[in-house]
């Protein structure tokens, strides 16, 4: 079967590309419309001896303004409903759709299982490498499989979830930056359908539970805390919460008995990086175009003309402040490529 043709767009601006809305530019620029396309682009990059890098929707990016290589940006379309069977209704969905666009589909027919996880900004091929998580659930949760194309092998393989490595915000994918190339997606939503309603905001939830419910509940608390990308650009949560031994965490707690702590199955306790960073005084912080939301401590915005050295920057301050604080030490989320 054949297949569309690569086409390379130079000088690409990614300054839409990216939801920081950095200014950044590609060398070229492609877009990823069939599965066939990724060996295309793989050889075009070596035929010309150009680094490859892939972008979803760049909700977890921070571009350099500069970028000597191609950058191929995944715009696989489709999803369907592959079976319904005592287990739950299993979909498909390719890498390109958007996530969001995805639980509003899911829920307009009735199923569960992603509704905590709506409103995240980014691409379905995104979503198993960061292993993307909120209100209590992560994709992981409801993982079958998925078609990765591997540049090394170079061949299409498929995964299921104990060959992802799935951990907090991080995968198999995630740790081998480069190798794989998600092309689809296979999600069991579970029959029956049981509401994770244990995070806070949620738990007060009355009326008749549903998975819509659940969801308009969700986008209801990620607005009114978490500024919209689209009004004021930002990344979504820009550190990972810590996970710190009781040690680490003790100087935390001697000082703040009630800060949050969640206890992980390995003994160590998860730590609000939100928290530690309002409490290091960086709510509101300011430093030239870039600053932490006012709304939320969490959450790393631009206000306007920002490059991906204000970003560092004010990254750095961060850590430096939190670790100064309290001794522990923060890690961003999106990737700097």
């Amino acid at each position: 079967m054949t297949h569309t043709s690569l086409a390379l767009i130079p000088d690409f601006d990614l300054s839409a590309h990216n939801t920081l809305a950095l200014g950044a530019r590609s060398r070229l620029g492609a877009s990823i419309t069939e599965p066939g396309m990724v060996p295309d682009v793989l050889a075009a990059a070596a035929a010309q001896g150009l680094r490859l890098r892939i972008l979803g929707g760049g909700s977890n990016v921070v571009l350099a303004p500069e970028f000597d290589g191609i950058t191929a940006v995944m715009a696989i379309r489709g999803r369907r409903v592959v079976e319904t069977d005592a287990r739950g209704t299993l979909i498909e969905v390719a890498a390109g759709e958007n996530w969001h666009e995805l639980v509003t589909w899911t829920v307009a027919q009735g199923l569960g299982g992603v509704e905590n996880l709506a409103g995240i900004p980014g691409t379905v091929g995104a979503a198993p490498v960061q292993n993307i998580g909120a209100y209590g659930v992560e994709v992981a949760d409801v993982f079958e499989t998925l078609v990765a194309y591997d540049c090394v092998e170079g061949r299409e393989r498929v995964f299921v979830r104990d060959e992802c490595a799935f951990a907090y915000r991080d995968s198999l994918f995630k740790r081998e930056p480069g190798r794989f190339v998600v092309l689809s997606l296979r999600l069991r939503l579970p029959q029956p359908w049981v509401p994770r309603l244990s995070f806070a905001g949620l738990s007060d939830l009355d009326g008749e539970i549903t998975p819509k419910a659940v969801m308009d509940r969700v986008l209801a608390l990620r607005g009114s805390k978490l500024p919209d990308w689209r009004v004021t650009p930002n990344a979504g949560s820009f550190f990972q919460n810590p996970i710190v031994s009781v040690a680490e965490a003790e100087p935390v707690l001697a000082e703040f008995p009630m800060a949050p702590a969640f206890p992980q199955a390995d003994g160590r306790l998860k730590l609000s990086a939100g928290w530690l960073i309002e409490k290091s005084g960086l709510k509101g912080f300011r430093l030239g175009p870039v600053g932490m939301s006012e709304r939320h401590a969490l959450v790393l915005v631009n206000y306007g003309g920002a490059v991906a050295e204000d970003v560092a920057a004010l990254a750095e301050h961060v850590k430096r402040t939190v670790r100064e604080r309290f001794g522990v030490q923060l890690h961003e989320e999106p990737v700097f490529c």
